[in-house]
């Protein structure tokens, strides 16, 4: 019989319910404040600092940021603005300044006139930032004074104090992450120099540095830009190929909201599109860049039937069709924007669509009367992409009605596993027959499916889809997932919820690898945004002595183990020795001694050498069908890369690149790139 303390219920009462003061919410939950505590979120505690003084920026009080990043992977952020009020707040008795970075939603943009149009609207930037670092130190100048307050996860380690006077205004932010919230605490520069640029281009006027204090010398970069959005136009243009001779551009405020628009097309075929809202970008876009979209199709559809480049008969140009080409930039400024969620991925204000919609459209009309020129070409190109657009359609549709995915088993090579649960299924996609073979032995056959392939599959970055479909190995890729393709893809059907692109450790697993990836990003671009594809990293060397084996997989493990191997051999002879006399001294001098120059012999390569065997693995094959699966398909042993992008239109750019059709850019990349290229072929 249970125990009757066993057979209580939980206890839910009024002592059951936990408040969280103060911004102990965010040290509980900060994926709910800052997205995520992977590198990601770690980047966004600086975007809410520097965010800050753009906003001082964007009022007209601040000309100059500065972004430091400090040793140890500190940061500083410091900016000529009015700097942040000290005096003692109202409401809660305390100094504004500690107001502002201990209170959620505390701030100058919720009401009054502090700031007409802001980034950081939610009013939890700052603070947020306090509460995930291990220390903050403001210092302000501002009133005559310089005034510092520092904190403690969150919580004010003294009152603020005047430590010395100045003429001078402004606000400076060094903090340093909490190492309890982050897993790796490291900034990217380029991460940050990236976003840096981006906000010199969108705020006309202002300079900011950013300088790194972790090499020697320090690094340093300094932007200022007086084009603004014109200037951000050219800069992302970076292709020769231009369709225009003079980009256009608008700059008009409407009902409130200030509207700056700039786009040119090229002979691409790609489109970047980056939309803002008070200088925040929305990666997903929204209301501005919904109203851009609308006045850019109804125009040109306008001004083509205008000047006869349509008949009256024909049909009217898609979005698709006059956005080929296209680099555009859509920038707003408004007062209280509303955004879905607190990283503002989306801009939700239905005034930005009417804004911008109403200025483009007016300005485009009197560019394309103005430069008729470009107008025909912009038409032109927009028409053969409408052309290509249903060539491309009815050739899909040819092959559709030929069946060459409808009705088909699953490919005879294809080893599949007893497991229908996608979620625990796992598709291993394998290089030739060798290593299939292995792969097909190691698996745990309930969970994990074999595919091999024969060589390099077609590059799908040169070939239309229906020549695609027709590559064998393609089509029995795409049969094996099961989400079919193109207008018919359909994620719900994935017969696996994690594909495993494993290949060999040289050049040639490199480009078999790449290839594939092609064809996710290019033709499966959700499943690659949904986490489910990867790459397996299998050993690059195998170790031994006697019965100790180590799997090594990376160069720069190697050394390492030989010495470890070399230490327990060591340390086996001492315990032989031991209790003779003498001789554990003696020993333990020759161990000492020994280690360094034996252990440098370990570049030697493979081979043996003193008791201690190196195998190097150059290719899946080679390996044995339990060593196999024991080091590269064992999820409790493996090691997985999984296959994101952080920024779509630089992978847009590599693909098109590396993997398109023109030569001389792909030559330019490499000549560039050579200099930094280590370890080739493994």
């Amino acid at each position: 019989m249970a125990d009757k303390k066993e057979e209580k219920k939980a206890s839910y009462s009024a002592k059951d319910i936990m408040v969280l003061e103060g911004l102990e919410p965010v040290r509980k939950r900060p994926g709910m404040y800052i997205g995520s505590t992977d590198p990601t979120g770690l980047h966004h505690l600086v975007w809410e600092v520097v965010d800050n003084s753009i906003d001082e920026a964007m009022a007209g009080y601040a000309k100059n940021i500065v972004v430091e990043i400090l040793a140890d992977d500190k940061i500083a952020v410091t900016d000529d603005g009015r700097g942040i009020p000290v005096e003692i707040h109202k409401q809660t008795k305390k100094s504004t300044l500690e107001t502002v970075l201990t209170v959620l939603h505390a701030g100058g943009k919720f009401g009054g006139e502090g700031y007409k149009v802001s980034g950081g609207l939610h009013g939890v930037g700052v603070s947020v930032v306090n509460a995930l670092s291990v220390e903050m130190i403001a210092e302000v100048q501002r009133d005559g004074g310089i005034f510092t307050q520092t904190f403690e996860r969150g919580k004010p380690k003294g009152k603020v104090k005047q430590i010395g006077k100045s003429k001078k205004t402004g606000t400076k932010i060094t903090f340093t992450a909490d190492p309890q919230i982050f897993p790796v605490i490291k900034f990217e520069r380029k991460q940050i120099l990236e976003r840096l640029r981006r906000q010199a281009f969108l705020t006309k006027g202002i300079r900011i540095e950013l300088v790194d204090y972790r090499e020697q010398p320090a690094i340093y970069h300094g932007f200022y830009f007086e084009g603004g959005v014109l200037s951000y136009i050219k800069y992302l243009n970076d292709t020769d190929q231009l369709l225009q001779e003079e980009p256009f551009y608008v700059e008009k405020q409407h009902e409130n909201v200030l509207v700056e628009t700039a786009f040119i097309y090229n002979n691409e075929i790609e489109t970047q599109e980056l939309s803002f809202a008070n200088n925040i970008y929305t990666p997903d876009g929204g209301m501005h860049l919904t109203g851009f979209r609308t006045a850019l199709t109804r125009v040109l559809n306008d001004w083509a039937r205008t000047n006869n480049y349509v008949k009256e008969k024909d049909e009217n140009l898609t979005g698709d069709d006059v956005r080929e080409g296209l680099v555009a930039v859509v920038s707003v400024k408004l007062r209280e924007p509303q955004f879905e969620g607190q990283t503002k991925a989306r801009l939700g204000s239905t005034e930005a669509r009417t804004a911008v919609e109403a200025v483009v459209a007016e300005a485009l009309k009197n560019f394309m009367e103005r430069n008729s020129r470009d107008g025909g070409k912009i038409v032109e190109k927009c028409l053969l992409a409408a052309k290509a657009r249903k060539a491309a359609k009815a050739a899909r549709e040819t092959v559709m009605r030929k069946g060459v995915l409808d009705g088909l088993t699953l490919p005879g090579k294809l080893a599949d596993c007893s497991s229908r649960d996608p979620i625990e299924c796992e598709l291993f996609i394998v290089e030739g027959d060798s290593a299939g073979g292995s792969s097909k032995q190691g698996r745990d056959r309930r969970t994990q499916a074999i595919l091999p392939l024969r060589g390099k599959i077609l590059n799908v970055e040169k070939s239309r889809i229906d020549k695609m479909l027709i590559n064998k190995e393609i089509k029995s890729l795409v049969i094996a997932l099961g989400t079919a393709i193109a207008e018919s893809f359909d994620i719900t059907k994935l017969r696996y919820h994690k594909i495993i692109m494993m290949a060999d450790a040289d050049v040639d697993g490199s480009h078999i690898r790449t290839l594939l990836m092609t064809l996710f990003y290019r033709y499966f671009p959700e499943l690659v945004s949904a986490g489910h594809i990867y790459a397996a990293v299998p050993p690059l060397y195998m170790i031994s002595k006697g019965k100790e084996v180590r799997y090594v997989y990376r160069e720069q493990e190697k050394e390492k183990v030989i010495k470890e191997l070399l230490a327990l051999k060591a340390a086996a002879k001492a315990e032989k020795t031991k209790g003779k006399k003498g001789e554990v001294g003696e020993e333990g001098q020759e161990i000492e001694a020994g280690l360094p120059a034996e252990a440098a012999s370990a570049k030697e390569g493979e081979g043996e050498m003193k008791g201690i065997k190196i195998q190097r693995f150059k290719g899946l094959g080679e390996m044995n069908a339990d060593q196999l699966g024991d080091t590269t398909m064992n999820p409790i042993n493996r090691r997985l890369k999984k296959i994101t992008v952080a920024d779509t239109k630089e992978a847009d750019h590599l693909f098109d690149v590396l993997m398109g059709a023109d030569v001389p850019p792909r030559a330019k990349f490499i000549q560039s790139h050579a200099q930094y290229v280590k370890n080739l072929d493994i």
